[in-house]
């Protein structure tokens, strides 16, 4: 039965925690199986497919079978002062806390190259720790190699096995890119420790595990992140309509998947619209998923507008081309007359940034397609 207020059942922006976290059960039970397993993972996936809320799902259930799970987001951490004080608060939070009392907790930090300057909030409790900027180099980069053998050392002792999360950890050659190296040598030492990377940056995060020229290549299993097939996605869909006190008619739910592609952060999107565009009681109609459509362009209007901006002329005219005519080969002379193209070097330069930049996928027999959701709806709309 609906409850007299309800809420709107699905989620888009935020992680999608507990039940806005839609399927990705094969997945969950792989990466909770190699977690427990010592196994490392890098995942693969587009912007906004969900990999941090389903490496979020696989902590929750990682905590209930005793696994210490430590998770560190680099994007946070531009320089190695800061990549050591996020380090130790994560070291100190997620793990000594729950293996050691109170007492006993900050001893872990005990022999460090630097010592952290540590401090307690009186308001929530929280403990923060932060070292000193001016530090010599040698100093601050032996205390992060330090840190970073930590959750072996404290998995060890305490006969836990260990996950460490590095979320965007393309960044670490932003903050030195001879981290790369020194957090290579270190985890090749910590067998007790799974290793779980994701990165936002695909291309950058294919280059370190897959060029035999990178210390981490071959270093982690590879799991790709694609789609939600309809037939998952649908059954998600009509029944938190029904539950809510709202009617989604089958083909109207297949048109919607059908707009998304399947894509998880669009679909919660558009059925969000969908939703609090269907009074109580009623039932979703074509016309209705018309209406969200829009106010879903809308909702992505400025975002899409800035790649507009900053994409060079190639660029918008093989996306323009893309959203009339795809799966489209670019490249081929047919295709670039049909549409007026430029000379073929200028549409390589643009689909190579354009790839780079996840906003085109190349897909078999040299065809593309446009991979940012709604950006095709949009460039008809507003720029075609």
């Amino acid at each position: 039965m609906a409850h007299a207020f309800p809420v709107n059942p699905f989620r888009f922006g935020p992680l999608a925690l507990a039940e806005a976290f839609t399927d990705r059960q094969d997945e969950i039970r792989s990466l909770v199986a190699d977690a427990r397993n010592g196994q490392d993972v890098v995942v693969f996936a587009p912007r906004r497919y969900g990999k941090s809320s389903l490496v979020w799902r696989v902590a929750e259930k990682l905590a209930t079978r005793g696994v210490l799970v430590a998770q560190v987001d680099l994007m946070r951490t531009p320089t190695k002062d800061q990549l050591a004080s996020k380090l130790a608060k994560t070291i100190h939070a997620d793990l000594a806390t729950r293996v050691w009392r109170t007492k006993d907790r900050l001893r872990v930090f005990a022999g460090l190259r630097l010592t952290p300057i540590i401090t307690l909030d009186p308001n929530d409790g929280t403990v923060s720790f932060s070292f000193d900027a001016r530090a010599a180099p040698p100093d601050i980069d032996a205390t992060i190699e330090e840190l970073l053998a930590l959750p072996g050392r404290i998995g060890t002792e305490r006969e836990r096995r260990v996950a460490l999360v590095l979320d965007e950890f393309q960044e670490v050659a932003d903050i030195d890119p001879v981290l790369i190296r020194v957090m290579r040598s270190v985890f090749q030492e910590q067998p007790e420790v799974a290793h779980i990377y994701l990165g936002s940056k695909r291309h950058m995060m294919q280059r370190i595990f897959n060029d035999e020229n990178e210390p981490f290549w071959r270093s982690a299993k590879q799991m790709e992140l694609g789609v939600i097939a309809p037939e998952l996605f649908a059954p998600y869909a009509l029944e938190r309509f029904e539950r809510t006190g709202r009617e989604l008619a089958p083909d109207t739910c297949e048109r919607a998947l059908e707009l998304t592609g399947g894509h998880p952060y669009a679909t919660q999107e558009l059925l969000y619209f969908l939703w609090e565009d269907t009074p109580a009681g009623e039932a979703a109609t074509p016309a209705t998923l018309d209406r969200a459509l829009e106010a879903t362009l809308r909702s992505e209007h400025s975002h899409f507008s800035l790649i507009w901006d900053r994409a060079s002329s190639g660029q918008k005219r093989v996306l323009q081309a893309l959203s009339q005519e795809q799966p489209g080969r670019p490249l081929g002379a047919d295709y670039q007359r049909r549409h007026s193209l430029p000379a073929t070097p200028t549409v390589q330069a643009a689909l190579r940034a354009l790839e780079r930049d996840e906003l085109v996928q190349r897909l078999d027999r040299g065809e593309y397609e446009i991979a940012e959701p709604f950006l095709t709806e949009w460039i008809a709309r507003y720029e075609s």
